[in-house]
This record gives structure tokens, C-alpha cells and sequence, in this order.
């Protein structure tokens, strides 16, 4: 199957998935706190999970799967073909505003991001691709991001970083013509894809920014953990950056 192949066949899954969602949405959600109760998972996340980790074992048995709720492999090596899903990103969104959520899947092979999709539900807003393919939106193909700095565009940035100035990040935000917090990863993802944010600054799981890394460095943007040392999808949990490279200079100046 070629990487093309690979990419339709996704974006079939996912949606496929995207319509149940919708479904689901006509009736109760079923909510329950994982940390805290800013850290929500729904019967919603779950099934999405199992539908389309489902699709992939039945369809790629040999390949890793890692997805936020839990329901694929143990990863110790970037090795191989893995697969990285989060099956409603903004889940607080989800559950409060019933909008403002996506679906994500990334595709690392051998540690390099191969495809990248993310799918605002709601507003039926569709990213899907790579570096082989292109990147797209609902079916047009994207143009590299626009390299402007940080004082020429919009940001987007944790809540959390923001409001404690987490590694500066309140200072940094600052600087732009604008700030923008969507309790969401995959939309800050499609903004910045789009050229409608010059970066996103974030504390991010893999599954946060699998997708994202995927489709964004087709388009010419960086990404990296805030130190600037390469990002990792074994790590867990990491502050993280992606943007122009102009904004991306500007963010590490000293």
C-alpha cells in the first residue's frame, strides 16, 4: 500500500468515527474524571478509541498503537510503524460546549512523522497528510505557512502557562499582536497550519501533538520540546513549541 493509499484509507476511518460522534452527541454523555476535574474522559473518548484502534489491528496487526485512553501498546522504541490517536482532543470542550474538539491520529515510522490527521467534527474541518503527500484541507492542498515573526501574528498558548508564566510563556505571548487559549490542540494545530497563528506554545502528551508535528512540517514550521531539544513520543508529557521559523527564532532569543 502506498503512503497515498495509506492516507485515503484514514481519512475514511476517521470519518467514519466523526459521524458516530455527531450520533452520539444527540444523547447523554456519560462523564468521569481521570486526574482532576479539569481532566475529563467521556464514554465518547472511549468508544472513538476502540472503533479506530479496531480498524487498525484488524488492517495493520504488526503495527504499535498509542492512544490516550489506554487501549494500545506499550511503546519502549520508536522503531516500526506506530500509530498515535486521540479520539476527542479538547475533551473539557466536548463535554461544556459540545464544539471545539477534534479528532487526531498520528502516523510515526521509525520515529520520522509520516501522516497527520486532525478533524474538527463540528465546523467539518478536515487536515489530513504529510511530507509524500501533501498536506490538505477538505480536499485543497495547503501552501507553505508564511514565515513571519512573532511580533506580526497571533499566538496560541496554554491557559495554564499563561496565567503561572510558565518558562516565560506569559512574556513570550505578550510580544505578538495577539493571544489566543482554545483548550484544544488540534485547532491551535489548524490555525497555525492554515497561517492563522504564527505558533502554539504548550504542556503536550504525544497523542496532543502527533497529528499536528505530521501535517506541520510539510508546510515549513518547527517544532521541538521548549528547551528546543527534539520532541519524543516516549517521553510523555512535554512543553512544547511549533512555528514559523522566524517566530521560532524570536521565541529563543535571549
Amino acid at each position: 500500500m502506498t503512503r497515498l493509499e495509506l492516507m485515503d484509507q484514514v481519512v475514511s476511518w476517521v470519518n467514519e468515527a466523526a459521524e458516530d460522534v455527531k450520533e452520539k452527541l444527540k444523547s447523554p454523555v456519560l462523564v468521569e474524571e481521570k486526574s482532576n476535574r479539569h481532566d475529563l474522559v467521556t464514554n465518547v473518548d472511549k468508544e472513538t478509541e476502540l472503533f479506530l484502534v479496531e480498524k487498525i489491528r484488524k488492517a495493520y496487526p504488526d503495527d504499535l498503537i498509542l492512544g490516550e485512553e489506554g487501549l494500545g501498546d506499550s511503546l519502549t522504541s520508536t522503531s516500526g510503524r506506530i500509530w498515535i490517536i486521540d479520539p476527542i482532543d479538547g475533551t473539557l470542550n466536548f463535554v461544556k460546549q459540545q464544539e471545539n474538539f477534534c479528532i487526531m491520529i498520528g502516523i510515526f515510522e521509525d520515529n520520522e512523522p509520516v501522516l497527520g490527521f486532525i478533524y474538527d467534527v463540528i465546523k467539518d474541518e478536515f487536515a489530513y497528510g504529510g511530507k509524500e503527500t501533501g498536506v490538505f484541507l477538505n480536499g485543497e492542498l495547503l501552501a507553505p505557512v508564511e514565515n513571519i515573526g512573532l511580533r506580526d501574528g497571533l499566538i496560541g498558548v496554554n491557559g495554564g502557562m499563561f496565567a503561572r508564566n510558565t518558562l516565560n510563556a506569559q512574556d513570550i505571548a505578550l510580544k505578538a499582536v495577539g493571544i489566543r487559549m482554545l483548550g484544544c490542540a488540534g485547532l491551535d494545530f489548524l490555525n497555525v497550519i492554515r497561517g492563522k497563528q504564527n505558533a502554539y506554545i504548550s504542556n503536550l502528551a504525544p497523542w496532543d501533538f502527533a497529528a499536528g508535528i505530521a501535517l506541520s512540517e510539510p508546510l515549513g514550521l518547527i517544532s521541538s520540546k521548549f528547551d528546543g531539544s527534539p520532541y519524543s513520543i516516549l517521553d510523555g508529557r512535554q512543553y512544547f513549541v511549533i512555528a514559523t521559523e522566524k517566530t521560532y527564532a524570536d521565541i529563543f532569543k535571549k
